[in-house]
């Protein structure tokens, strides 16, 4: 069976599903490797690093080498792709509400924090987007997570790529009460050096920086930045297979000896 038969005939989309399940996070850190100096440790260069003021990639963070100190609250997000008319990979994006509490206004993925009678996080993410969205799960082929993002306050945030086969069929109906509005992006903006820019900023006298990427749908003009952009720049890595092509920049950071519920990221 031709299994871009799967995809509404997308041979891309095909392709891109058979790529993405042999996708495979990179390690943790080793359990052997000099642990002398929790309480200073590089982020080495790599397509995981430091892209944003809201997320790290978890391997990167010295918090993934002490695990027993801090068991962060769990949460999955719904990476959701599908071909544009135009043949590019889009990805769905929402506005939240700007009534929440908590970033309020702010470009997000669907998603939230794991329920006890979910299964896994995939089951997490494609139920929080048919509650934010009106995403039927059975419309969306999970093809693979990527690594645990830690959220600005040690949420763990657990990325899910799934496949959107037929883009037509998903007419959005968003919850009033969570989100403001429902659109989409190209994926591929997030690794290009285009409607971007960057803020350098200073924490425990270390510089770094906050990426930015402004983007324009119907009329209406979105700011993406945070956790959801340190998350699209990994997804993009990993689905085109190349890192980004404007700089990154390493931060070198402190996690307290004891890490509470309120220790915080920078």
């Amino acid at each position: 069976m031709d299994s871009s038969n799967c995809f509404g005939g997308s041979e891309r989309l095909a392709t891109l599903d058979r790529q993405l399940r042999l996708y495979k996070p990179p390690p943790t850190f080793d359990d052997d490797e000099d642990d002398t100096d929790f309480e200073e440790q590089r982020i080495e260069e790599s397509a995981g690093k430091v892209v944003s003021q809201m997320g790290f990639v978890e391997y990167a963070t010295p918090i993934a080498r002490q695990p027993e100190r801090f068991r962060p609250k769990r949460a999955a997000v719904l990476i959701c792709l599908f071909e544009g008319d135009d043949g590019d990979i889009r990805v769905i994006l929402t506005k939240r509400s700007s009534r929440l509490s908590t970033h309020s206004g702010e470009v997000a993925f669907p998603g939230g924090k794991a329920e006890e009678g979910d299964a896994d996080d995939t089951q997490t993410a494609t139920r929080e987007a048919k509650e934010e969205i009106g995403l039927d799960p059975s419309l969306v082929n999970v093809v693979t997570v990527l690594e645990p993002f830690l959220s600005k306050h040690l949420l763990r945030v657990i990325p899910v790529i799934g496949i959107l086969a037929n883009k037509k069929v998903f007419v959005p109906t968003p919850n009033a009460a969570e989100v403001e509005a429902v659109f989409d992006a190209p994926l591929e903006m997030f690794i290009k050096d285009e409607n971007r820019r960057a803020e350098e900023r200073e924490w425990m006298g270390e510089k770094y920086l906050i990426h930015y990427f402004d983007y324009e749908a119907d009329g209406k003009k979105y700011v993406i930045w945070g956790l959801t952009a340190g998350i699209l720049i990994r997804a993009a890595s990993v689905v085109f297979q190349r890192l980004p092509a404007f700089l990154e920049q390493n931060l070198k950071f402190k996690v307290p000896r004891v890490v509470d519920k309120d220790t915080t990221l920078p």
